[in-house]
């Protein structure tokens, strides 16, 4: 007898939410318990929710923040995951959180504003800045949910 290979893996869990609700880096990232997915647009209250925009959704994970001495949401993303190795994802990949469904796009290349935070820390994070996603499908998500990898359509 042969088993059929599970369709839907468990990658990790969603350990800090964060919006940006106004422009510049030096505007307060904002935490939240949960947030609401708006279909291809971003996080509800967030400054990059737009229509077809690149930068709807940055997920970075928490233990490249660990590795560098950082908090959550610090260096502006707006979901810190922990358990999901974001390099090691498939561009379209697509992830259920909570109700919301998200499609792997391509990663964020630290910019100059990194070196406001911290000197040195656009250097750290070459490669290491986290992956963007395109909200598929809306939906509520929040903190401790668990990131699932889903089958293509």
């Amino acid at each position: 007898m042969t088993t059929r290979p599970e369709s839907r893996i468990g990658l990790g869990e969603v350990v800090a939410l964060h919006v940006c609700p106004g422009p510049g880096s030096r505007s307060v990232m904002r935490p939240l318990a949960r947030a609401r997915a708006l279909e291809d647009r971003g996080l509800e209250g967030d400054r990059h929710a737009r229509p077809g925009h690149h930068r709807q959704v940055l997920l970075v994970e928490q233990e490249v923040l660990d590795q560098l001495g950082l908090l959550p949401g610090s260096i502006r993303e707006q979901v810190t995951v922990r358990g999901v190795r974001l390099d090691d994802l498939a561009d379209g990949q697509r992830l259920r959180i909570g109700e919301a469904l998200f499609q792997v796009g391509g990663p964020c290349a630290p910019c100059e504003r990194m070196n406001e935070i911290r000197s040195g820390l656009l250097d750290a994070l070459e490669g290491r800045r986290g992956r963007f996603v395109r909200v598929i499908q809306g939906g509520a998500f929040g903190v401790g949910d668990p990131i699932v990898s889903e089958p293509d359509a």
